[in-house]
């Protein structure tokens, strides 16, 4: 019988319907795994077991795709298999879930003309509804949660590379962003930062249309007599943080930063933290989630 291959790693993509796994299951194909989709339950104990030999030199990774669609699914079950995988020597395996707003997930079935598969003969709406409840076990035990919401395909390939990346020796991701507080927390954020108490510049005419990466806008912003002082302990708080979730062995980490409109004030603040933390040797990713929404 022939053996099973050894993979670098394994990865389980699972989540909402319409969130983006399928785009996931791409992008990880793309950067070296050989990806399953739909792998029944009762097979992947067996199939993701093989990860178990981790070889350093292995050329891909393992990625398998499991959903509410997956024959004989049962998320306490996968839980608790992916569980007992990573207590089986030194396997490396993530869980990775998709998740995503449910007028976005409405709005992404209704243009595509797709049925949901848990409301085949109801409204979109019921069969999102379900599955939310029945995948939520598994947004809980989550080693990775990425909200789509608001995220395009190349920046969910970039983040998918970041994380889940095959390179030899992993370090601490970091991902740095700015969002807008009326636009809701991002639900990916590990650590979360309030700007809205600096000056706005949204209430100079000049300045309101101008976004946080101008000079003139962050000039604004620093003359602020509580900016300097603030920043400087964030930077100082972030620079003996990272070191203790890397030897925690924590591969990324979103760092979230927010004012009223995500266009001013933290865009700026995240553009400089970024900095800062790449200047520091860090590997850093930066996006605006919500700027090109304007002012």
């Amino acid at each position: 019988m022939t053996a099973l291959p050894t993979f670098r790693r394994a990865v389980v993509v699972t989540g909402l319907s319409g969130a983006g796994k399928s785009s996931a299951l791409r992008a990880l194909e793309d950067a070296g795994y050989e990806a399953i989709d739909n792998l029944p339950l009762s097979l992947f104990g067996m199939v993701a077991g093989s990860a178990v030999e981790i070889a350093p030199d292995a050329p891909s990774g393992l990625a398998i795709g499991i959903d509410a669609r997956t024959r004989g699914f049962d998320p306490i079950a996968l839980i608790d298999e992916t569980i007992a995988l990573k207590r089986r020597n030194e396997v490396r395996l993530d869980l990775l879930f998709l998740d995503c707003d449910a007028d976005i997930l409405g709005r992404r079935f209704t243009e595509t003309r797709r049925r949901h598969p848990l409301a085949l003969d109801r409204p979109v709406a019921d069969g999102i509804a379900r599955e939310r409840e029945l995948m939520a076990p598994l947004r809980d035990a989550a080693d990775v949660s990425i909200d789509t919401t608001t995220l395009s395909l190349p920046d969910l390939r970039r983040l998918l590379g970041q994380r889940f990346g095959l390179a030899e020796a992993p370090r601490l991701t970091i991902d740095v962003m700015s969002f807008s507080f009326k636009r809701g927390v991002p639900r990916e954020a590990d650590l979360v930062f309030d700007a809205r108490f600096l000056q706005n510049p949204y209430y100079e005419p000049a300045l309101k249309r101008l976004s946080g990466e101008r000079p003139e806008v962050q000039e604004y912003i620093a003359r602020d007599p509580a900016f300097a002082d603030f920043y400087a302990k964030l930077a100082d708080l972030l620079l003996t943080l990272l070191p203790r979730y890397g030897s925690e062995g924590k591969s990324y980490l979103t760092i979230a930063i927010g004012c009223t409109g995500g266009f001013h004030r933290s865009v700026f603040i995240a553009g400089r933290i970024a900095q800062q933390l790449h200047e520091a040797g860090y590997q850093v990713a930066l996006r605006h989630r919500d700027m090109q929404a304007g002012p």
